[in-house]
């Protein structure tokens, strides 16, 4: 196995877990482990993967606490590929949920330019004030208290506010994903209203870019089996889709 075979074969591991092991890597390729660690060394060196003690993961594998404004902007394009994928998911009449996030304020822009009508009830504010220029969606704004900086509502009150709705379906925006760990994000505030909607919406659907694919954020907030579905762009391999599906997440 070439190089370039095993460099790939590191990063398909790495879209599935947060971390792998040398040991596990050299067993799985059948080489030694001082290949493995100079595999590493030269991918780190290039920038596709960050060392760390008797393994590897993605770079910021720790996915960055930016601002909402800062974050809105890192991989747009993808973000808006995956956003334009989840509107074959929107039906005419029908009730949508999203929570907050920069991946649902793109849906939003992409949801306003619609002609037909539906309803999408959301504590995104940022969201909102896309939704509202367009005359044809019912917009229903839940209130709590307000997240200046994730520009949303949270708390109890925001959440006794959407367990009032039963979604046909739910676009979630998440920090991250992989294999092992599930769903994971750092937006402790907003974990309420995600594991709320996972519960009430007939249909429950991820939209996230592929970077966010093999990170690790702060706290678990779904596993991969609470979710239908994953929307996102076609950045990620057969090979890792097909592993996820397996777990019963399927990605699109």
């Amino acid at each position: 196995m070439l190089y370039t075979e095993r460099a790939e074969l590191i990063l398909q591991q790495l879209q599935l877990q947060a971390v792998v092991k040398i040991s596990d890597l050299a067993e799985l390729m059948q080489v030694s482990v001082d290949t493995v660690r100079r595999d590493l060394k030269t991918m780190e060196q290039n920038g596709l993967v960050k060392c760390v003690r008797g393994g590897a993961c993605l770079p910021e594998s720790l996915v960055s606490l930016s601002s909402f404004a800062g974050r809105e902007i890192i991989n747009i394009d993808r973000k808006r590929e995956a956003a334009r994928k989840a509107l074959k998911y929107v039906r005419r009449g029908s009730v949508i949920a999203l929570n907050s996030g920069t991946t649902n304020t793109i849906l939003a822009q992409e949801l306003a330019a619609r002609n037909d009508s539906f309803t999408v009830i959301t504590n995104n504010l940022a969201a909102v004030s896309i939704l509202m220029q367009n005359p044809s969606i019912t917009l229903i704004a839940v209130g709590g208290n307000v997240d200046s900086v994730e520009k949303s509502t949270y708390g109890s009150e925001c959440e006794q506010e959407f367990g009032k709705y039963y979604p046909d379906t739910a676009f979630l925006s998440i920090n991250a994903v992989n294999y092992q760990d599930g769903f994971t994000d750092f937006r402790f505030l907003e974990m309420g209203v995600i594991r709320l909607l996972a519960e009430r919406a007939r249909e429950v659907i991820a939209v996230m870019d592929s970077s966010k694919i093999g990170k690790r954020s702060r706290k678990q907030v779904l596993s991969l089996q609470q979710v239908d579905r994953m929307v996102t762009d076609d950045a990620v391999p057969d090979t890792v889709r097909k592993k996820y599906e397996e777990q019963g997440l399927v990605l699109e």
